[in-house]
């Protein structure tokens, strides 16, 4: 059975000092986005690096056929339009607001200075690249070898690793998906998702209470996904810093 997924470079902001976490407030413009407004699309300029204040953010791209494939979500404190900071390209990929949502807009020629001064911080931005394509390499894989139940099951494991919490013997998923976002994720129809999910609840693998779900057969779904399924205790949520002038 594979390690957990329990260690995940993910809220940037945490990693930070309040000094440095001032010192990265002053760099970056303040920017607010409506739900389903872009922050960046694909071919766009790259020349800053976003920090997420506040709200949920998808990164994704759009198959041939013009169907949203869903690479990830960013959630407070995470760092996202990274990939192109090394790079004189567009954008690779697209990030829309799921939310109203706040970001700090940070040129990357600053974000690059501010790196080098706290070297530190480079290697967590490493860490952070190099866990995202973990993932999608998960993904390519379980999308070859896998049928549709196996990826459900291992998408619910990917989540609660880094969305669980502990809610008696069972794992809360502290995440609102719906359905669609779900079949975004791992290459499917939302049909087929709703259809898992009835079956995962009927034999009280998972229960789902106003769109929460509840993994309640651990030992089971971790046979399945060939992975432990550990929350990541989350830690307390560091807030970026507002300018009050």
């Amino acid at each position: 059975m594979e390690g957990s997924w329990d260690s995940h470079p993910i809220d940037f902001i945490s990693n930070l000092s309040l000094q440095d976490r001032q010192a990265l407030y002053h760099m970056g413009n303040k920017r607010y986005f409506q739900k389903h407004e872009m922050v960046f699309h694909v071919g766009s300029s790259s020349e800053e690096v976003f920090l997420l204040a506040d709200g949920r953010v998808k990164v994704f791209e759009l198959s041939k056929e013009g169907k949203e494939v869903i690479l990830w979500f960013c959630f407070p404190g995470e760092l996202f339009g990274l990939s192109e900071v090394f790079q004189q390209s567009g954008r690779d990929v697209n990030a829309q607001a799921c939310s109203t949502v706040e970001v700090l807009a940070i040129s990357k020629i600053e974000f690059k200075r501010y790196i080098k001064q706290h070297p530190q911080l480079a290697l967590k931005v490493i860490e952070l690249l190099g866990y995202r394509l973990r993932e999608l390499s998960d993904v390519l894989l379980n999308l070859a070898s896998d049928d549709v139940a196996c990826r459900v099951i291992k998408l619910l494991t990917r989540l609660c690793s880094r969305y669980g919490k502990p809610a008696g013997e069972a794992i809360l998923l502290d995440i609102a998906l719906t359905h669609q976002e779900m079949a975004d994720m791992i290459g499917t129809s939302r049909q087929s998702v709703t259809t898992v999910l009835s079956a995962l609840r009927k034999k009280n693998v998972l229960k789902m209470q106003q769109r929460v779900i509840y993994l309640q057969d651990i030992p089971w779904i971790e046979s399945i996904a060939g992975e432990l399924v550990y929350p990541r205790m989350p830690a307390p949520r560091v807030q970026v810093m507002r300018n009050t002038a």
